[in-house]
Formats: C-alpha cells, structure tokens, sequence
C-alpha cells in the first residue's frame, strides 16, 4: 500500500461499481439506524454519483484523487427534504488508489464521503435533466459547489459512467 496526497490512477468501470456498492451500503446501514428515513425514502432514490475532484479525474486523469464524493440523490418526499446535514464515510479499501496520509489511522484506502440530498421534482423526473438544471442556476451552497467540478453517474444503470457535468464535455 502507499500513500500520497492525490492518486492519479486511472478510475474505471470497475471502480466505478465497487463505489456504488459502499453506496448501498451505506445507504442500508443509515436506514437501519433510523427507520423513520426508510419509510420516507427507500423507493425514492433518483441517482447516484460520483462527485467533485475524483469525478473530474474520472474525465481528464489529471486532477488525481484525494477522496472520493459520492452524492445520493432523492425525489424528496412531501413529508419532509432528506437531512441535508447527513453524511457518512466508508473505506474504499486496499486498491491502486492507495491512502490519503491524513486519513491512514482510520482507514487501508481512499476515504468515500457519502452525502445525501432530496430535490423537489416529480418522481417520474429524468436524473439526467434535473441534476444538470440542479448544477446550471444552483440555489443552494451544495449546488453551487458541486457546479464547480464535475458529477459522474454511477445509477440508474443505463447513465453509468455517463457525464452529467460540465456539459461541455
């Protein structure tokens, strides 16, 4: 194993599902500790992605990796907006990617920051069209900063590994 401040390793499909996989995973484990959220938000998933500095990688491998961001977004319930304060961490283990130096002691690879938002938009909403409206007049803090880099699609399955943002690309 090694460690560096930023990884430059190629990201790739595979990397790409074994994101996704800590993501239900963590996602599983916030439902167990609080029920109440799965009731309200279990059936309304609307994407995953990979987000910020290691999506930007994903695109032009020169960015490099110091953690990865990986954002879950809902269709947000009427009941009430997923706590957009919620934030969760997993190992993404051993790998090619190596460690951050400042995160050895807690974990053997890249640290994964799993963050959830609900966004106010119909069930039946496209992912693709509202997370690039999200990103093209951003509202909020969140918003603001995820337009800074880049968002990468890890579901629905049929987006996987396509570039949400920029658009340019």
């Amino acid at each position: 194993m090694y460690f560096s401040e930023r990884s430059y390793e190629k990201i790739a499909r595979p990397d790409l599902r074994k994101l996704l996989k800590h993501a239900h995973q963590d996602l599983e484990e916030f439902f167990n500790r609080n029920p109440r959220w799965r009731k309200l938000y279990a059936n309304r998933i609307m994407c995953i992605a990979l987000c910020q500095g290691a999506a930007l990688h994903y695109i032009n491998g020169e960015n490099g990796v110091k953690d990865f961001d990986v954002w879950i977004f809902f269709y947000e319930h009427l009941k009430g907006p997923f706590p957009y304060r919620r934030r969760g961490e997993k190992d993404y283990g051993i790998s090619k990617f190596g460690c951050h130096p400042a995160d050895v002691e807690k974990f053997k690879g890249r640290r994964i920051n799993m963050i959830g938002r609900s966004l106010k938009v119909r069930k039946s909403t496209d992912p693709f069209k509202t997370i690039r409206n999200y990103l093209r007049k951003p509202r909020t803090k969140s918003a603001e900063e995820l337009s800074k880099k880049a968002v990468i699609f890890l579901t629905p399955e049929r987006y996987m590994g396509k570039i949400v943002w920029p658009e340019t690309v």
